[in-house]
């Protein structure tokens, strides 16, 4: 017998004391997504919810396009589109009451609109004009987090204080399927299940990360079964349904308000849209498999519901088409607009209290610049 098998044999038996902490048979997923579009839960489903999701999803669709094009046209530096992740982004904003708060990643800019903020302000980051470009008091937006899942824990943290304070808080944390690799998701599920923090953790399951596909990242059966191992409700829905991904979100929402603590949502979804624009998509998957997701597409899904059940005619689809051109209209021409900076600014924001380097190197710029103004006007 080997090592290896001999070590195998050995299977100690726990002390008469130990138990499993939690029963895991509530804490599963479903074996298939959630879904309710197209099924007899659709029935039930409030027909203004489902009006106001319609209208938010053309919006964002023309919002993800009208960004795209800026940054062909140099007015932005980059832009991660969410084109087919619509569903996923505007039901995120909208199951959160006002005291609320949420965590958006790098791709979340359509969630971060549909929250509150100004379109313009949301793009700014991306932009390279700003720290930020929105203030993330005014709407309880956290900003747009570029490094992978270092969001989360400040979610869970600021959950944890609210409840703490004895504040009614939930906190509404977004991330993809290449950020559950990364150690802070790790560190925020665990956190956040040992001290039953009132935060949801939406994973948008995209496919990939970047160009790896999903099965080189996880060998789990899928990425809602992680949340068994944290002590926390596992939940799988169909990312483009906008009912079901708000109806699973909703739910969460109200758990963890009332102090049954934290739920992974797994949303399965794709991004039809390269990576960023920056990104060759053509590289690491075919044309099939893209369009055999487009007949799944999030908007097409709700309209052939709202359509089905009278809640939708041709004249109300037109008016939402329009609603969306005039905010792309605005938007573009806003962006064509070039931002008034200011050096200064560099100094803002930084520490609450400015530190005595820091101090040091505004006035050194300040006098920079006053030296060349007064070189330029002696020149004239």
């Amino acid at each position: 017998m080997t090592v290896m098998e001999q070590r195998g044999a050995y299977r100690p038996t726990p002390p008469p004391a130990w138990q499993p902490r939690t029963d895991p048979a509530p804490l599963l997923p479903d074996a298939e997504p959630y879904r309710v579009l197209g099924t007899e839960a659709a029935a039930k489903a409030d027909p203004e919810l489902l009006r106001r999701l319609y209208a938010e999803l053309v919006k964002g669709r023309r919002y993800n396009a009208q960004a795209t094009a800026l940054t062909k046209q140099g007015r932005l530096a980059v832009y991660p589109s969410s084109t087919g992740q619509e569903a996923c982004e505007v039901a995120a904003a909208l199951v959160l009451e006002e005291r609320d708060w949420l965590f958006p990643s790098y791709r979340d800019t359509l969630a971060v609109v549909a929250r509150g903020v100004d379109p313009v302000e949301a793009l700014t980051l991306l932009r390279g004009d700003w720290h930020t470009g929105y203030d993330p008091y005014e709407h309880r937006v956290a900003p747009l987090s570029t490094p992978l899942a270092t969001q989360l824990p400040h979610a869970v943290g600021l959950a944890h204080a609210a409840r703490l304070k004895g504040d009614d808080v939930v906190a509404l944390a977004m991330v993809g399927d290449g950020g559950t690799s990364e150690g802070d998701f790790h560190e925020a599920l665990n956190f956040a299940a040992v001290w039953q923090a009132p935060v949801v953790f939406l994973v948008q399951n995209n496919g990939f990360a970047i160009s790896v596909p999903l099965a080189k990242q996880t060998a789990a059966p899928s990425l809602a079964h992680k949340a068994v191992g944290y002590g926390m409700p596992g939940r799988l829905v169909d990312g483009n349904d906008a009912a079901a991904v708000h109806e699973v979100l909703s739910d969460a929402v109200r758990h963890a308000r009332a102090g049954g603590g934290p739920t992974l949502v797994e949303a399965i979804t794709y991004r039809v849209e390269a990576h960023t624009n920056a990104d060759d998509a053509t590289r690491y998957r075919g044309d099939s498999e893209v369009e055999t997701w487009k007949q799944h597409d999030p908007i097409a899904l709700l309209e052939r519901e709202l359509t089905a059940r009278g809640l939708l005619d041709d004249a109300g689809v037109e008016t939402v088409r329009q609603d969306a051109e005039t905010m792309a209209a605005d938007l573009r021409a806003r962006m064509n607009q070039d931002p008034a900076l200011d050096p200064m600014d560099l100094f803002a924001h930084v520490y609450a209290e400015p530190t005595p380097q820091l101090l040091e190197q505004r006035e050194q710029l300040r006098a920079e610049l006053a030296a060349e103004a007064d070189q330029e006007g002696a020149q004239r």
